[in-house]
């Protein structure tokens, strides 16, 4: 069970359903709480979100969503950050996040579940299984619906890129595929802004904002523009120089609402990544 606990501060009463929305507590949690027995107390007892909070109340949130994931205790991720709201993971490459059918045990969630048996595991950021780097976890609904993340990723791109850029084309699913994507002018608006960090006679090292979040947006851009991503198996082509394609997540950005402050991430560069220069 995920327990939040509220020290209501005001000068006048206000409905708990009110007090809830000045938290950030969204109307679908609340609704499924007032599903829950005690899902929502005041100084220990039952209320209702209708009914009314006073200064100094002590307003108890039990969320009781918790879904199960097998422990894996052999696993080892690196922690970068952590806070009562959150933990951010270095992964490594060939980590999945969530398990499938080929991976039941040996994701990030599984390490998760080992760390915290009693949180539901909800990344913020979902890396592919060969993209390194920083991943956020939540660890509440709470936190989850309070989280606006920006991300920065790094690449190394085949040849050399002068300038920095941005590529605005449409990302679509390839049909009769489920993993495949492509520019298409049927699909979804996708926004990628880069900036060339530093070239060699082969690649071209660069750091990458996404404005939109497309499934595989980078490695479909980049490719597209005529310079996939190193190691790109799916949209390039396999390296023996690097294992996996060279995408890490260097840095992410956030407010953290249980430290109550905005926090700055920075994780370290892949040195598969620095030994292309």
């Amino acid at each position: 069970m995920e327990i939040l606990r509220f020290r209501v501060e005001c000068s006048e009463p206000i409905t708990v359903k009110a007090f809830l929305e000045g938290k950030g507590v969204s109307r679908r949690l609340m609704t499924k709480l007032k599903r829950q027995i005690n899902g929502i107390t005041c100084n220990g007892e039952h209320i209702r979100t209708v009914d009314m909070v006073k200064n100094g109340d002590e307003i108890v949130l039990a969320m009781q969503d918790v879904s199960f994931l097998e422990p894996n205790p052999s696993l080892n991720v690196p922690i970068v950050y952590e806070s009562d709201s959150v933990v951010v993971f270095d992964k490594p490459i060939g980590m999945p996040v969530h398990p499938s059918i080929k991976h039941q045990g040996d994701t990030l969630g599984n390490y998760f579940a080992y760390l915290y048996p009693d949180l539901t595991f909800r990344p913020v950021n979902r890396l592919d299984r060969d993209t390194s780097g920083l991943c956020a976890v939540v660890k509440n609904a709470y936190a989850a619906s309070m989280m606006k993340l920006q991300k920065i990723y790094y690449a190394v791109a085949c040849g050399i890129i002068k300038e920095d850029g941005m590529i605005d084309a449409p990302i679509d699913r390839v049909s009769d595929s489920i993993i495949l994507r492509c520019v298409s002018p049927n699909g979804k608006r996708a926004v990628t802004h880069y900036k060339v960090i530093k070239s060699s006679d082969k690649y071209t090292l660069i750091e990458v904002r996404l404005e939109t979040g497309r499934t595989h947006q980078i490695r479909v851009h980049f490719s597209y523009i005529g310079h996939p991503l190193v190691g790109d198996e799916l949209y390039g082509r396999l390296s023996d120089e690097i294992t996996g394609q060279a995408l890490h997540c260097g840095k992410l950005r956030f407010f953290d609402v249980s430290a109550d402050k905005d926090v700055e991430v920075v994780g370290t560069m892949r040195k598969e990544m620095l030994n292309l220069f």
